[in-house]
């Protein structure tokens, strides 16, 4: 598949072309050397990142009031370490062979998604903004294949690429916009893998608690599961030290939907903090997810 279009060759996009350029080869290195070159890319970027640090410190201080400032800024660094992995995790999931990686990667518990299957409504694979988020999807599809949620990024030939390496590697893509495509593979008895854990706004949202900080959460993942009676299976990807990766899938989340929003939207924040804090430096904390407060709170959480 080509991600080529004239317009591409504008001058505005040679950065762009100069990082992909960089992603393609470094899927060649070995994997000593990518994880130095993550190590690498954290200590050049991070200079660079002085408000999504700020966003990071200030989720971890909401999140984790427990810890003492030196922990917390332990967590911090950690995290940016982490995220220095992601351009390379990214190239891996985009052109990576599949022999390649399943020499790096463990399962635990696909006999939760089998099952699932077995009841031929379809499945939802719930997981959360893992830095390794992306790289998990195509190894779970690696086991199985999936439809993939996507939301468009701003920079059009990440853009582009991004959306040929999915729609190559999964059975389909849906677009975040069109829930109905998701209820349709769904009833088809299809995998899709979804990450519901970001802040879209008082408009589409009800507030749950999430690691004790409200939090304003989709309610879709029910309102879905209500018009398809799709299972819910819980799914985490982990960096190990070493460079290899375990995924891990849960038993399916049972009683659910409730009927209540709030409470439906509260169940998934658990199940997903519950994840988080097994590996919370590999969580992508730099996203504003307590932006949205309801109405007469405080809502300038990040200043």
């Amino acid at each position: 598949m080509t991600i080529f279009k004239w317009q591409y060759l504008h001058p505005r996009f040679w950065p762009s072309w100069l990082g992909l350029l960089f992603m393609r080869l470094s899927i060649y290195l070995p994997i000593r050397l990518q994880l130095g070159a993550g190590r690498l890319l954290s200590s050049i970027m991070t200079p660079f990142m002085g408000a999504r640090k700020h966003i990071a410190r200030r989720n971890l201080e909401l999140c984790f009031p427990e810890l003492s400032k030196e922990q917390r800024q332990k967590l911090l660094d950690d995290n940016f370490r982490t995220m220095g992995m992601m351009l390379i995790e990214t190239a891996l999931s985009w052109w990576a062979s599949d022999t390649c990686l399943q020499n790096r990667v463990q399962y635990k518990g696909v006999h939760y998604l089998e099952s699932a299957l077995e009841k031929g409504k379809g499945v939802i694979l719930l997981t959360g903004h893992f830095t390794s988020m992306e790289l998990g999807g195509r190894l779970i599809m690696l086991k199985q294949p999936c439809y993939v949620m996507f939301r468009h990024l701003k920079n059009e030939l990440f853009n582009t690429a991004m959306m040929n390496a999915r729609t190559y590697h999964s059975e389909g893509i849906v677009l975040r916009d069109d829930p109905r495509a998701m209820v349709r593979a769904l009833r088809k008895n299809k995998v899709v893998w979804y990450a519901p854990d970001q802040d879209f706004g008082r408009k589409l949202s009800v507030f749950a608690t999430f690691f004790g900080m409200t939090a304003a959460t989709v309610p879709a993942t029910a309102r879905i599961v209500k018009m398809s009676g799709a299972a819910v299976i819980p799914f985490t990807p982990i960096r190990e030290n070493d460079g290899s990766y375990t995924l891990t899938l849960g038993e399916a989340i049972t009683d659910f939907p409730s009927g209540d929003d709030v409470n439906d939207a509260q169940s998934i924040n658990d199940l997903l903090e519950k994840e988080i804090r097994k590996a919370p430096e590999q969580y992508l904390w730099i996203h504003r997810r307590f932006k949205t407060q309801p109405e007469g709170e405080k809502a300038s959480l990040y200043k």
